[in-house]
């Protein structure tokens, strides 16, 4: 039942959808009122109907063209008003104004604005000269089309902070991902230095090129561990995070992940293939956290779903894809753990691809080699 209602709410909020229906909803009244007054012999109130339903057809396009529409509309009132079809500018007009202000910008609209003032203004002073026209004319576009401009720079507004806060979700991601390579890779340099530092120091007397040789490689890898040091250290000098919790993550965690998953409402399932093999540190590190993000996406953003995830250990690559079978729920912020998915999957030489299920659902994989890692 919640599923069909969530569709039905997807289906209406489609922005053509939404405008059919909202003209439609908002004829009928005249078009029912428009055989009965004809049955009991009122016209004229039968044909002050007409530029009401001529003005509502034209907002059909108010999105796409506001500036066609408010034109349609205001010569439609220029032409009734006067000769008595309708009392003062109405609904269609009103929502046409809006529409200027909430779908166009700067000169545009203030352009639009103006001119519209003077056409109402015009029109009421022809329909009824003894009266001050120009403030009611100022009121009946300005408040309108003022209304619109709020609606539009609030949603600029959440927009930009949507785009701001992903950006400098980005950004911390790269860091994270910057501190794990430090680590991985600093682990394997020490082990190096190690070992040629000690076939050096047992060396027989009498190889001293390969001794020179040997301690140019030792000086190489201190040389290098220096530099990612201080890389590390301008990395965290911009933030204030605390250690990060992906060390020491991997494959042989997602069990866990699964569980804590099914613990906090999510019904998952995890499918292991191939014979498992101990991955780089960087990947394995990808792996988990792309599993991690996957499921909490689907928490987050699916209504109803089921989660399953799949690893599949390959000779030369390791595979991990995970599907659910949810229903976006709408209205949500977007969020930005798609990026830091395919930030960390670069990294690491591999492919990532996410999208919708043609059957429904989500579906997030990644491919990544471990030779070139």
């Amino acid at each position: 039942m919640r599923r069909t209602f969530l569709k039905t709410v997807r289906f209406f909020r489609r922005p053509r959808v939404f405008d059919t229906t909202f003209v439609i909803v908002l004829s009928l009244p005249a078009l029912f009122a428009v055989p009965v007054m004809i049955v009991v012999g009122d016209t004229s109130a039968a044909l002050s109907s007409v530029p009401y339903l001529a003005g509502m057809a034209a907002l059909l396009m108010r999105r796409r063209r506001p500036i066609l529409t408010i034109g349609l509309v205001a010569a439609i009132d220029a032409a009734s008003i006067p000769t008595g079809l309708a009392a003062t500018a109405n609904v269609p007009a009103a929502i046409a104004l809006y529409s200027v202000g909430r779908y166009t910008a700067g000169r545009t609209t203030a352009i639009t604005t103006s001119a519209a003032c003077v056409a109402y203004a015009v029109t009421l002073q022809l329909s009824r000269p003894d009266t001050n026209n120009w403030v009611a004319a100022v009121f009946l576009v300005g408040v309108p089309v003022g209304i619109g401009l709020i609606v539009r720079l609030r949603a600029e507004l959440a927009e930009r902070g949507r785009r701001e806060i992903a950006d400098a979700a980005v950004r911390a991601e790269r860091r994270r991902i910057a501190r794990e390579l430090h680590d991985v890779v600093a682990h394997h340099i020490t082990v190096i230095n190690a070992l040629v530092g000690g076939a050096r120091a047992t060396l027989p007397p009498g190889q001293e090129v390969t001794r020179d040789a040997l301690e140019s490689a030792e000086q190489t890898a201190r040389q290098a561990m220096s530099e990612m040091r201080r890389l590390l250290d301008v990395l965290r000098a911009d933030g204030s995070e605390g250690p990060d919790a992906a060390t020491g993550v991997g494959a042989d965690r997602l069990p866990t992940l699964i569980k804590e998953a099914k613990s906090a409402g999510l019904p998952a399932s995890l499918t292991v293939t191939g014979e498992p093999v101990e991955l780089p540190a960087a990947v394995d590190h990808a792996v988990y956290r792309i599993v991690q993000e996957a499921l909490t996406n689907t928490r987050k953003h699916a209504v109803s779903a089921r989660a399953s995830v799949r690893l599949t250990y390959e000779p030369s690559a390791v595979e991990v894809e995970v599907v659910d079978d949810g229903l976006a729920a709408g209205g949500g912020a977007p969020g930005f753990g798609l990026g830091g998915m395919a930030e960390r999957v670069a990294l690491c030489g591999g492919q990532l691809s996410t999208g919708p299920r043609p059957e429904g659902g989500f579906r997030v994989h990644a491919r990544i080699p471990l030779a070139a890692t």
